[in-house]
């Protein structure tokens, strides 16, 4: 049995580890539920007027409506995964009724459309309804020109002079001619922690097996020198 002792402490401890990875998994899966349901309720709340001062922590997706003007000065941010196919996020610099600047993503210009590339961007008075939002959108290479890689809100609220907020149109009173827009959908924020414990209890299962495996081959390997010695 002393020949069993250091496998057993190694399976089980292994065993007792993706246990309990898989049941740290369910437990995240619960918590961005709880997320994803704050989300929608958020997205399905009737339009409030923006704020003065949004929160990045307690107004993240919240429903607005403001009227203003876009002023033609833009970023555009590539994206190639979205429902109306690869282009660009255009973020517009939006001056409010109020006086304010802020920036609206309008939505995606379609990078092989010659058409609507060739337009000038709308400049008319609208109104604007949509959801404040601060993308994590990946940072990886940094910004050539106006095309971006990223949503950084700071950093482009910065180039475009205008407040640290932006708005992700969602409906408008009129709209860009060159753009679809692209409302914000919890279909694309990432939730695959139930994959994850479905992997770890899988890996628990195949650990557990070998364990076992290897117990029972060494106790009939150990049986015939018992038997020999007896």
């Amino acid at each position: 049995m002393r020949n069993l002792l250091f496998p057993l402490i190694v399976g089980m401890g292994g065993l007792a580890t993706l246990l309990w990875l898989a049941h740290w998994q369910f437990q995240r899966l619960e918590w961005k539920e709880g997320v994803l349901t704050e989300i929608r309720a958020k997205l399905d709340a009737p339009p409030v007027p923006l704020s003065a001062m949004p929160d990045p922590d307690t107004d993240n997706y919240l429903s607005v409506i403001f009227e203003g003007q876009p002023t033609g000065e833009e970023l555009r941010v590539l994206d190639s995964g979205t429902a109306a196919g690869t282009g660009h996020h255009i973020i517009s610099a939006f001056e409010t009724t109020g006086g304010r600047r802020v920036m609206v993503d309008q939505g995606l210009l379609e990078i092989n459309d010659a058409q609507a590339q060739a337009m000038a961007p709308m400049v008319q008075t609208i109104t604007v309804q949509g959801n404040l939002i601060w993308p994590d959108d990946p940072q990886g290479q940094p910004p050539q020109g106006d095309e971006w890689y990223a949503r950084d809100v700071p950093a482009m609220a910065l180039v475009l002079n205008t407040e640290p907020v932006l708005v992700q149109l969602a409906a408008a009173s009129d709209y860009d001619p060159r753009l679809t827009p692209l409302a914000v959908d919890t279909r694309n924020i990432k939730n695959d922690h139930l994959e994850y414990a479905i992997t770890w209890l899988l890996l628990a299962v195949v650990w557990g097996a070998m364990t076992v495996f290897y117990v029972i081959r060494t106790l009939r390997n150990a049986k015939p020198k018992t038997e020999k010695e007896d």
